[in-house]
């Protein structure tokens, strides 16, 4: 199985609420969105799990 690291859409509404919970320090505040480190995603979903907006997606499933 190949893992896909998550992104951030355009829904993140900057609220911060993924940060924390990533447990490899992934997730940053981006200028206009928090961004994810593809290099250390684990593509654990637990900042997805948090999200008030599902603003974050695997690769695959981005639009």
């Amino acid at each position: 199985m190949i893992l896909v690291a998550y992104i951030i859409n355009g829904n993140c509404i900057r609220c911060g609420a993924c940060e924390p919970q990533c447990p490899v320090d992934a997730i940053s505040a981006g200028e206009d969105r928090y961004v994810i480190n593809e290099d250390l995603c684990i593509s654990c979903g637990a900042c997805a799990a948090v999200c008030p907006v599902n603003a974050p997606k695997d690769e695959d499933q981005v639009d």
